[in-house]
């Protein structure tokens, strides 16, 4: 089945810890939503705060994200899916979609030699 990368964006600095217990409770329900549509999440992580990012470009190393936000990565999941339009019909139930945004890109597959 294709899997699909889903980045949750989410307003700066996005701290796990700050989660409300409302956006919690959305949370524990997006699994079952998943699968109902035929869906499975492989893995996923939450990112600490934006805040403790570090960048390097080239020799340059600095504190923080790349740029700055008013929205940044919070975490990500990889989803297995039928097809991209089942993909893109769980992305939108995600909770992030409700002050932040998802994105979802394929996962790169080699082509077969």
């Amino acid at each position: 089945m294709p899997q699909y990368a889903i980045l949750i964006h989410s307003p700066a600095p996005a701290d796990p810890m700050d989660l409300t217990p409302d956006y919690v409770a959305l949370l524990e329900r997006y699994p079952a939503q998943v699968e109902e549509l035929g869906g499975r999440i492989v893995t996923g992580f939450a990112l600490q705060p934006s805040t403790t990012a570090t960048s390097i470009r080239g020799d340059v190393v600095t504190d923080g994200p790349f740029v700055e936000a008013k929205e940044v990565v919070a975490g990500f999941f990889v989803l297995e899916a039928p097809d991209l339009d089942v993909a893109l019909r769980i992305a939108t139930l995600n909770p992030a979609t409700r002050d932040g945004g998802v994105e979802v890109r394929p996962l790169f597959v080699p082509p077969a030699e």
